[in-house]
C-alpha cells in the first residue's frame, strides 16, 4: 500500500470505493430481510429480486462496454453514484407510503441494477489511468479489500439497524455512501481524456471486437467462460441459504448477519495473501487452486442441519469461499487488466462482468425454484457440484499457463 498512496488520486478513488461498499454491504443484508421478512415473500419470490438486480447485465451489459469506451469514464462514475443514491432514497419512501410490494421492488431493483452495470464497466477501466501497469494487481487487491472490511463489519451493523428501524430505512444508509462516493469521485484530478471520436466505428462492430477479444484470447477465453459458471451456481447457493439459514436452520437475521462478517473477514485475508501467492504460484496455477478452493469451501453448507452447529458450519462455509475468492478475484482482474488494450477496456470488462452477473439473474430465480419444488439441500448440492465442475474445467484449459510475463509482453505491444 506504501507505493499506492504515492499515486496521485488513488487514496481518494479507494476511499470512494469503501465508503459505498461499506453501504452496499448494509443494503444488501437488508433488502434480503426486506424480501423474506417484511414482504413475506417465497424463495423463489426472493430469486426474482436477486434477479431483477442483474438482469440488466444481460440486456444491456455489451452495449454497456461500448458506451464506456466512448465518455470519459470519471463523469459517468459520478453521475451513476449520485443517481443510485436517489435510486435508494426511494425504496423506504415507498415503504412509508404503503406502497412497496415484490413487483415495484423488483422495478426499482432493477434500475439500480442498470446503473451499476454503468458504473462497474467504468470503474475497472479508470483503474489503469489512475495506478501504473505494474501496481494494477495491487490496486485492485487494495479496494477489494476495502470492500472486504466493509462485508466483515457491515452486516453486524445491518442487522442492529435493521432491528432498530428496520430493513426499509437501513437501505438509506447505502445511499448516503452513494453520495459521498459520487462527491469523493468528482475532486479526483487524475486526467481522463476523451477517446478518440475518428476510431468509432458502428455499435455492432464496436461490440463484436470487444467479444470477440474476450473469447478468442488464449487465457482470458476458458478464465471467463468458467467465471460465468461459477457465478451461476455460486448464486444458486447463496440465494437458496437466504430462506434456508431462517426456516430451516432457523439462525435468525443476526445468524446472517455473522455469517456475512465471517465471509467478509475472509475476503480481507484473501486480499492480504493475494498478491504473495501470485507472486509465489503465478496467475493460472493461482487462479486454478483458489477456484478449487472456492467450490469445495461450500461443502459444510450443504451438510449443515439444525442445531447449535448451524451457525458455525454455514459460517465456515462463507468464510473459506470469501477467502479463496478474495486471493483469486484481483489477481483475474489484474491480470485481464494488464493483457488487454486501453481502448478495449470498457468493452472487455463490460463483456466478462455482464454475463458473469447475467448468470447471477439466472442462478438466483433457479435456486429458488429447485428449492420451492424439490427442496433446500437439493439445491444446495446442484449448486455445489456445478461450482465444482466449472473449477475442474479450468484446471484443463489454457487458462493455468497464464503467467504475468503474458501481461508485461501483452502491455508493451499494445
Amino acid at each position: 500500500m506504501s507505493r499506492l498512496i504515492e499515486v496521485p488520486g488513488y487514496i481518494r478513488f479507494w476511499t470512494a470505493s469503501a465508503v459505498s461498499a461499506f453501504g452496499s454491504q448494509i443494503t444488501g443484508l437488508a433488502l434480503q430481510i426486506l424480501t423474506a421478512v417484511t414482504l413475506s415473500a417465497s424463495a423463489t419470490e426472493v430469486g426474482l429480486v436477486s434477479a431483477a438486480r442483474w438482469v440488466p447485465y444481460l440486456l444491456f451489459g455489451l452495449v454497456a462496454g461500448v458506451l464506456v469506451d466512448r465518455c470519459r469514464r470519471r463523469p459517468l462514475l459520478v453521475a451513476t453514484d449520485l443517481a443510485r443514491a436517489a435510486v435508494l432514497g426511494a425504496i423506504p419512501l415507498l415503504h412509508l407510503t404503503h406502497r412497496l410490494n415484490i413487483g415495484t421492488l423488483c422495478l426499482f431493483v432493477f434500475v439500480f441494477g442498470v446503473l451499476c452495470l454503468l458504473f462497474e464497466a467504468a470503474n475497472q477501466s479508470y483503474v489503469p489511468r489512475l495506478v501504473p501497469k505494474e501496481l494494477l494487481g495491487a490496486g485492485y487487491a487494495r479496494v477489494e479489500q476495502a470492500g472486504a472490511v466493509a462485508g466483515s463489519t457491515g452486516p453486524l451493523l445491518a442487522g442492529v439497524l435493521i432491528k432498530v428501524v428496520g430493513a426499509p430505512f437501513a437501505v438509506l444508509v447505502d445511499a448516503f455512501s452513494y453520495l459521498v462516493s459520487g462527491l469523493l469521485l468528482a475532486s479526483l484530478k487524475t486526467p481522463d481524456p476523451v477517446p478518440d471520436r475518428s476510431a468509432r466505428r458502428s455499435l455492432g462492430s464496436e461490440l463484436r471486437e470487444g467479444v470477440a477479444w474476450v473469447y478468442r484470447h488464449r487465457t482470458l477465453g476458458p478464465m471467463a467462460l468458467t467465471s460465468h459458471a461459477m457465478l451461476l451456481f455460486n448464486t444458486m447457493v447463496s440465494t437458496v441459504f437466504v430462506v434456508f439459514a431462517l426456516h430451516e436452520l432457523t439462525i435468525g437475521g443476526f445468524g446472517l448477519g455473522a455469517t456475512y462478517a465471517c465471509a467478509g473477514v475472509g475476503s480481507v485475508i484473501g486480499g492480504a495473501l493475494s498478491g504473495r501467492t501470485a507472486g509465489r504460484l503465478d496467475v493460472g496455477t493461482t487462479l486454478v487452486v483458489f477456484r478449487l478452493l472456492a467450490a469445495v469451501g461450500w461443502l459444510p453448507l450443504v451438510l449443515a442441519a439444525r442445531g447449535p452447529w448451524a451457525l458455525p458450519a454455514v459460517a465456515l462455509a462463507f468464510f473459506v469461499v470469501s477467502l479463496a475468492i478474495g486471493v483469486e478475484s484481483p489477481v483475474g482482474v489484474g491480470y485481464r487488466q494488464s493483457v488487454t488494450p486501453d481502448r478495449l477496456r470498457g468493452r472487455m470488462n463490460a463483456t466478462i462482468r455482464s454475463l458473469n452477473w447475467g448468470m447471477v439473474a439466472v442462478g438466483a430465480p433457479l435456486g429458488g425454484l429447485l428449492a420451492d419444488r424439490v427442496g433446500y439441500r437439493f439445491a444446495l448440492c446442484v449448486g455445489l457440484s456445478g461450482a465444482l465442475l466449472q473449477a475442474l474445467v479450468l484446471l484443463v484449459s489454457s487458462t493455468r499457463q497464464a503467467r504475468v510475463t503474458d501481461a508485461l509482453e501483452s502491455g508493451a505491444a499494445a
